[in-house]
C-alpha cells in the first residue's frame, strides 16, 4: 500500500545573511484585495455563467432554420454574427443535445476563441470534452492550448516521496509522518465496506458493509448499515443499525440530519421499491429506536437505481445519485427540493457541468459551506478510475468541479467521500489499483486541495534575475499554521505557478530545481497574492564563491557565520541526490607555500566533513582539494588582491542528462 506523507513542521534555518555570487533572490509582491474579506473566505470568484433552462423541461431541442442560418454565417466567415445565434441555440439544449449535438459545443468554443473571450471558450471546450462520445483528440488539442497557462502540473507522488526521504536526513526539517490510514479491523471487514457519512454535530460515522453473509435476497451477502463512534481519538468496534433499518433487503448509503433525528438511506430490491434501489426516510423514536420508515415516492425515485443521499446545509435540498434514463451518462447526480408542504419535489438533474458522459456518484454536501463533493470518472483531470471532486455554489450556480488532488486521488478508485464538521479529516472508501472490488474505509487529514475554504489564490512567477527568462522547478507550499499538506507542483513553461490556499494563515514557499539554489519564502496570506521571484541560475562551468566563507588566519575551524551558506549546499545535495560537489581551498601567496597548501587542504576537508555530517551525504559525493596559492585569481599587489585569492570554491557537478532524475 502506498503511503502519503505530511510535513508536520517546516523550520527555516537558512534565513541568515548570505551572499553567493550566483544565487541571489529577489521577491516582489502584489495583492489583489477583495472588497468583502468575509465573503471571500467562503467562496471562490464566480466563473462564466452558462445557463441551460430547458435541461429538466425538454429532452431535445432542434430548430433547423436557425441551424441553417448559423451554418451559412460560419461558411461566410461572419463569425461575429454567428456567435450570438449559436450561443442562443445552445442555450436551449436539453440533455439529449449534449451527446447528439456535441459538435455545436465545440463550434461555439471556437467562435468564443476567435472573439478572444477565452473564459467562455474554455468553458465550452470543457463541456464538449465531458460529453463527446467519440474521438476527443482534436478538441483536447484546442483546449490544452488555452489551458497551458493555468493547468496544474502536480508532481508525481513517487518523486515526491523520494524528495521527502532525502530531506529527512537534513536536521533543518522535522521528519514527516505517515497518515494515510486504513481504519482498521474494528471498522473494516474482509468484505466491502464503503459509503461513510458523518453528522456534523456528532462523532458517529455511518457506513455500508457487506460483512453480513446471512439470508438475503442476494446470494452470498446482505448490504447493511453500520456505525462506529470516535471516543478519545479511537474508533470503536462497528455496530449494526439492526432492525427495522436493516432487513433481508439491501440497505446502505445513509445520511443523518443535523439534529440526529432523521435518517435518509437507500433500500434495494424490496417489495415497495419503484426501481432497483429507492431512497427512504426514517425517524428516531422516543425510545432511541428507528421507525416510521417511508419511501420518498415517485417524485424522487425512479424505475432505476437511486441511492447515496446527502442533505444540503439548510437541509431543504437532497442530492443523490441515479442511473435513471434520460441522464447525461451511466449515472448522474440529481437533487430534489423540499416544498412548502414539507414533501420532496420532483427530482432534477444537476446539469452538464457536474454530470458527464461517464458516471458521477456518491455526492456529499459540506455541513457548513456551499461545497458539494462527489466521485466521477468523466471529469477532465482524473488520476485513476474514479476521482473525488469538489464544486462551489456561487451566486446560485455550481462552478467547474476541481479535482481534490493526488494526495487523495490515486491510480485506483475513490468513492463515498465525507468530511467531519471541523474540516480536519476526510473519510472515504477506496480500492487499490490491483484490486478494484475490495473496498475499505480510510481516513486522512484533509489536504489543502480538498479544504472548503481553500479559495484564496497565491500566484507566482519565477524568472532569472539576469536574463528575466522563466526558470523551471518544483514548488512546494507548507501550511505553517495548521500543518495541512499541499500537493507539490511543477512550474509551468512560462515560469508561472499557483495554489488555492486558506487565507489568514502562514505558509512557507519552497522552490527547488537543479538550476538554482532552493528559494524559501515565508508568507502571511491575507488575500489573493501575486509574487514575482527572481533568482540567479547556477552556471556549472564557474565555481561558486561565497563571501561569508572566510576562515580565521592560520585556522581551519568552521565559523558560525559560515553555516547558513554551507547549509544551502547541504540542502541542494539532499534535493539532488545525483549531483556531486568539488570543494577547492585557496590561500594567498604570503607565507610558506607548503604550509599554505596544507592549510587549504585542511579547510577544504573541514567543509567536506561539515556537509557530509549535516546532510548525511555519502563520502563519494564530496571531494575536497587544497591548492594553496597555486591558482590565484589576481596578481597580488594590494591587500584586496590577497583577500580575493583567499577563497573557497564550490563546484556542483551536474550528472549526465540520461541519469538526471529532475
Amino acid at each position: 500500500m502506498r503511503r502519503i506523507f505530511v510535513f508536520n513542521l517546516f523550520l527555516v534555518l537558512l534565513c541568515g545573511t548570505f551572499e553567493p555570487v550566483q544565487a541571489q533572490t529577489k521577491l516582489s509582491l502584489k495583492r489583489k484585495v477583495s472588497s468583502d474579506s468575509t465573503a471571500h473566505r467562503f467562496q471562490p470568484k464566480a466563473e462564466v455563467v452558462i445557463d441551460f433552462p430547458n435541461l429538466n423541461k425538454i429532452s431535445f431541442f432542434e430548430n433547423r432554420r436557425e441551424l441553417r442560418t448559423i451554418n451559412r454565417l460560419e461558411k461566410r466567415k461572419e463569425y461575429a454574427k454567428a456567435l450570438p445565434l449559436l450561443r442562443n441555440y445552445v442555450n436551449n439544449f436539453g440533455i439529449e443535445n449534449f451527446y447528439r449535438n456535441t459538435s455545436l459545443l465545440w463550434r461555439l468554443a471556437q467562435l468564443y476563441e476567435r472573439a478572444n473571450d477565452l473564459d467562455h471558450a474554455k468553458a465550452f471546450y470543457r463541456l464538449a470534452l465531458k460529453h463527446t462520445r467519440s474521438d476527443i483528440t482534436k478538441i483536447q488539442l484546442y483546449y490544452d492550448s488555452l489551458e497551458a497557462k493555468s493547468k496544474s502540473l502536480y508532481l508525481p507522488l513517487n518523486f515526491y516521496y523520494e524528495l521527502v526521504e532525502y530531506r529527512k536526513a537534513v536536521n533543518t526539517f522535522q521528519p514527516p509522518k505517515g497518515v494515510y490510514t486504513n481504519m482498521g479491523p474494528d471498522v473494516n471487514s474482509k468484505y466491502e465496506d464503503y459509503g461513510p457519512t458523518m453528522n456534523a454535530n456528532t462523532n458517529n460515522l455511518i457506513f455500508t458493509s457487506r460483512r453480513n453473509r446471512g439470508p438475503s435476497i442476494n446470494s452470498g451477502y446482505n448490504e447493511d448499515l453500520f456505525y462506529t463512534e470516535n471516543i478519545n481519538g479511537n474508533w470503536e468496534k462497528a455496530k449494526s443499525f439492526g432492525k427495522p433499518i436493516n432487513s433481508t433487503y439491501n440497505e446502505g448509503s445513509a445520511c443523518l440530519s443535523k439534529d440526529g433525528q432523521t435518517l435518509y438511506f437507500a433500500r434495494c430490491d424490496c417489495r415497495d421499491c419503484h426501481g432497483n434501489c429507492d431512497l427512504y426516510v426514517a425517524k428516531k423514536m422516543k425510545d432511541g429506536t428507528w421507525g416510521n420508515i417511508k419511501n420518498l415516492g415517485m417524485q424522487v425515485n425512479s424505475p432505476s437505481w437511486d441511492s447515496q443521499p446527502t442533505l444540503s446545509r439548510s437541509e431543504d435540498t437532497l442530492y443523490f445519485a441515479s442511473d435513471r434514463l434520460g441522464g447525461f451518462g451511466t449515472s448522474d447526480i440529481y437533487f430534489t427540493a423540499k416544498q412548502k408542504n414539507s414533501r420532496w419535489g420532483p427530482a432534477k438533474n444537476m446539469g452538464p457541468v457536474i454530470n458527464t458522459r461517464e458516471s458521477e456518484v456518491s455526492p456529499f454536501f459540506h455541513p457548513k459551506y456551499q461545497v458539494l463533493y462527489f466521485s466521477s470518472r468523466g471529469q477532465l483531470l482524473n488520476n485513476g478510475d474514479f476521482d473525488i471532486y469538489k464544486t462551489y455554489r456561487v451566486n446560485g450556480r455550481w462552478q467547474e468541479p476541481r479535482n481534490i488532488g493526488p494526495l487523495v486521488n490515486g491510480k485506483g478508485s475513490e468513492y463515498y467521500f465525507t468530511i467531519d464538521g471541523k474540516s480536519e479529516n476526510l473519510y472515504y472508501a477506496r480500492s487499490e489499483a490491483n484490486d478494484l472490488k475490495n473496498l475499505d474505509l480510510y481516513s486522512f487529514p484533509l489536504p489543502m486541495e480538498a479544504q472548503p475554504l481553500a479559495v484564496t489564490r497565491l500566484e507566482g512567477t519565477l524568472v532569472d534575475s539576469v536574463t528575466n527568462s522563466p526558470l523551471a522547478g518544483i514548488v512546494s507550499v507548507i501550511d505553517l499554521t495548521n500543518g495541512i499538506e499541499v500537493a507539490s507542483k511543477y512550474i509551468r513553461n512560462d515560469g508561472s505557478f499557483d495554489f488555492d490556499l486558506i487565507d489568514q494563515n502562514r505558509y512557507m514557499l519552497l522552490i527547488q530545481s537543479p538550476d538554482f539554489f532552493s528559494v524559501e519564502k515565508e508568507i502571511d496570506l491575507k488575500q489573493d497574492t501575486v509574487l514575482k521571484i527572481m533568482t540567479s541560475a547556477i552556471n556549472y562551468k564557474i565555481p561558486l564563491i561565497f563571501k561569508n566563507i572566510e576562515f580565521d588566519e592560520g585556522k581551519s575551524d568552521i565559523k558560525p557565520i559560515m553555516e547558513p551558506i554551507l547549509d544551502r549546499i547541504v540542502l541542494f545535495l539532499a534535493d539532488h541526490p545525483t549531483f556531486t560537489l568539488k570543494i577547492g581551498g585557496h590561500t594567498d601567496a604570503s607565507g610558506d607555500p607548503e604550509f599554505n597548501t596544507e592549510l587549504s587542504q585542511k579547510r577544504a576537508d573541514s567543509i567536506k566533513k561539515y556537509i557530509e555530517q549535516k546532510g548525511k551525504i555519502p563520502d563519494d559525493r564530496v571531494q575536497a582539494w587544497g591548492y594553496g596559492s597555486s591558482e590565484p585569481l589576481r596578481e597580488e599587489q594590494t591587500e584586496e588582491d590577497r583577500q580575493i585569492n583567499r577563497r573557497v570554491e564550490f563546484k556542483l557537478v551536474k550528472p549526465e542528462p540520461a541519469n538526471l532524475k529532475e
